[in-house]
């Protein structure tokens, strides 16, 4: 029936919904994570959607990644050849 046929807000099922849904029809008690490993022992999965906000600017985030992204990212290799003694001088 869902979530909101047992008065929930959403259409989202949480393991700690599910844990209080076990309790209130089997008179059973379980933990978040006894309810994570019974649903894996089902063959449930965790399931997310995968979706984009709305507002999200292609254009802008290309550009970001382009023009932003390598200065926080930082360079992979150092631009001259160094030691990997701590003893010596050309270390850092």
């Amino acid at each position: 029936k869902g979530p909101v046929a047992h008065g929930w807000p959403d259409q989202t099922w949480t393991l700690s919904r599910i844990k209080t849904l076990i309790g209130r029809r089997f008179h059973k008690s379980y933990t978040v994570h006894g309810v994570a490993a019974l649903l894996k022992r089902h063959g449930w999965s965790c399931q997310v959607p995968a979706r984009r906000a709305i507002e999200r600017d292609e254009n802008l985030v290309a550009g970001w990644v382009k023009e932003t992204w390598p200065n926080v990212e930082g360079p992979w290799r150092r631009s001259t050849p160094g030691s990997s003694s701590r003893t010596r001088p050309d270390w850092r």
